[in-house]
């Protein structure tokens, strides 16, 4: 599996360790140079600018972006033109979930593939695997080189009669199901299915922070 990860920071940097553990191959990027150095010693491949990121990436791609909220936009508008239909953009960061509803009509438009994968699990999670909050169409999900098992832990997954999460679903009030990935609600207890809407939404006791000390371990 090759996945590509813009933004090398402590979450993107341990994320990229994990997957090269896994035997995975990492294609990374980031505007501060210095961090990709020992990555790259590690066996992830570096690129010196966006547009080699992209050439070194076999298509259809899979782009992660672990980068600040402020400068996802900008970082999308980077990539748009360098790729094709079929590649797919991960959002790991903290948007608006507003904001990846935008992105995703946007990029779809085009061809292009968007998710929006709200990442729990801290430093922690190098070692045990990520909480992932999933929001997106059932295709995207389903790709295998999208979502590697190898970047986080498998709790309570759905079978494959699980609905779909919805692009438009809030980050936060769903969770990932159309391809079986992780159901992770801080309380243990299992998602439920809004039968007007066919999302999938944690307990209210759940959060972020409860998944992370729970589920995922």
């Amino acid at each position: 599996m090759q996945l590509g990860m813009i933004g090398l920071g402590r979450m993107g940097g341990s994320m990229v360790r994990r997957l090269l553990r896994g035997g995975h191959q990492c294609v990374v990027f980031d505007a501060h140079a210095e961090a990709m150095a020992p990555l790259a010693g590690e066996g992830a491949v570096a690129s010196g600018s966006l547009a080699d990121f992209v050439a070194r990436l076999q298509a259809p791609r899979a782009i992660w972006l672990m980068v600040p909220a402020a400068v996802v936009d900008r970082t999308v508008d980077g990539l748009a033109p360098l790729l094709q239909p079929g590649d797919v953009v991960i959002d790991g960061g903290n948007s608006n979930y507003t904001d990846d509803i935008r992105r995703a009509r946007a990029l779809g438009e085009t061809g292009i593939e968007y998710l929006d994968v709200g990442v729990s699990g801290g430093v922690w999670g190098g070692d045990r695997g990520y909480c992932l909050m999933i929001g997106g169409t059932t295709s995207a999900v389903a790709r295998p080189n999208c979502l590697s098992n190898a970047s986080h832990r498998q709790t309570n997954p759905h079978t494959s009669s699980s609905p779909p999460v919805p692009p438009d679903a809030p980050k936060g009030s769903s969770v990932a199901t159309a391809a079986s990935r992780t159901s992770c609600t801080g309380s243990g207890r299992p998602s439920t299915s809004d039968p007007a809407t066919g999302w999938r939404t944690s307990p209210p006791s759940s959060s972020i922070s409860a998944c992370a000390k729970s589920s995922c371990r």
